[in-house]
């Protein structure tokens, strides 16, 4: 079955009414066949068929066991560094989301597990990095906001030699382009507010796991924290992924046109998108991507922070937001907005400097965004 007749078809088969689109079930108990049996569900932290439903699709799309969905894609982050302990540590990439770059530096330290940072698009940096106690090598493929790209099959092999696991932040790429778990990752990872749900409208996050015995892990954490999607946001994510490779590959062409254009701009010192040959991590993004390169576009522009934001705050069709993946194009700052909860001196030796600005490229004609850009880029 291919993966659009699976979007529609998989977890979202007729209930007992005959409705074509199952119904959101909001029920927080449900009542048990006997005092010591229990039927499929009990209780809605535990699971709902709603949330259910939307995590059987997301398991077919990504060939996984399983599928967690959670309130957002920071609780299923933090699940996932639960499964860790006390002097663990933990290796990834610094070309990194910072809501993760501030959960791994400033709260799970706390609990004595240590992170270092690599150039993951390095497989001899990352070896050498490797420690005895390191136990989950963290990549994002490609990486944020620098759009490397990482060798995601080569990098399980190496977490998997070191006994450790891989988990994949798959969010930028999505299942559409990339299937993290087909190449040897354990854990793909999904902040759901972005191109899963595709509409700004959804706050969540989502797990896919491998096998049942990490699956399993994983439910147990999050059964015991509680930090699951609600049924409303459940059944809107599942409507998303109906036409999520729709959306992502019209996204990508528009991305792919919009970096062509910012490559031959006088204003433009450098431009970040895997899709241009010129890209460090092009070929291998020809290997473990299909259907597009994404559709985030960063570049640097030749003068520093002041031009930067004036031209972020000058767009008219580019909206000046965080976020990204929806159906509205967006435009942001990382060194004052996505990346802030770095401390300067860091985000400049990971290479996000003051200049750089993030396009997420939506679904408007390529011709508008273009001129939308021209129009800003005159006032840097």
């Amino acid at each position: 079955m291919h993966f659009r007749t699976k979007a529609i078809h998989i977890g979202n088969e007729p209930d007992g009414t005959g409705a074509v689109v199952p119904p959101i079930y909001l029920a927080a108990t449900y009542v048990q066949p006997g005092a010591d049996e229990w039927g499929t569900f009990d209780y809605s932290r535990s699971g709902n068929p709603t949330r259910k439903a939307f995590e059987t699709t997301l398991a077919s799309l990504e060939s996984g066991y399983g599928t967690l969905a959670f309130s957002s894609g920071m609780a299923a982050i933090h699940c996932v560094t639960m499964l860790l302990k006390s002097g663990d540590h933990i290796l990834a990439g610094r070309d990194l989301y910072g809501g993760s770059f501030r959960l791994f530096h400033k709260i799970i330290d706390r609990a004595g597990i240590s992170v270092t940072l690599v150039p993951t698009e390095d497989l001899a940096a990352v070896r050498a990095a490797f420690r005895a106690n390191t136990r989950l090598l963290w990549i994002e493929s490609p990486g944020n906001p620098l759009l490397t790209i990482t060798d995601i099959a080569a990098c399980a092999a190496i977490a998997h030699q070191h006994g450790s696991l891989l988990a994949v932040d798959n969010t930028f790429a999505t299942p559409a382009l990339t299937r993290p778990l087909e190449l040897g990752a354990d854990i793909s990872v999904h902040s759901v507010t972005k191109y899963i749900g595709g509409h700004s409208d959804v706050l969540g996050g989502a797990l896919v796991a491998r096998d049942e015995e990490l699956y399993r892990r994983l439910y147990f954490i999050q059964n015991a924290t509680g930090a699951v999607m609600a049924p409303l946001e459940s059944y809107l994510s599942g409507r998303g992924l109906k036409t999520l490779e729709l959306r992502v590959r019209a996204q990508c062409q528009n991305a792919e046109a919009i970096a062509a254009f910012l490559t031959t701009h006088p204003k433009v010192q450098s431009v970040f998108y895997p899709g241009l040959p010129t890209h460090p991590g092009h070929e291998i993004a020809k290997r473990q991507m299909s259907g597009g390169f994404g559709a985030i576009v960063s570049f640097e522009l030749i003068a520093g922070f002041n031009a930067a934001k004036r031209v972020v705050e000058s767009t008219r069709i580019f909206r000046l937001a965080v976020s990204l993946g929806a159906v509205e194009s967006l435009i942001e700052q990382p060194a004052s907005m996505s990346h802030a909860s770095y401390d300067p001196e860091v985000r400049r030796a990971n290479g996000i400097s003051d200049g750089l600005i993030r396009l997420s490229v939506g679904l408007e004609h390529p011709d508008d965004l273009i001129e939308d850009l021209d129009r800003a880029l005159a006032t840097a």
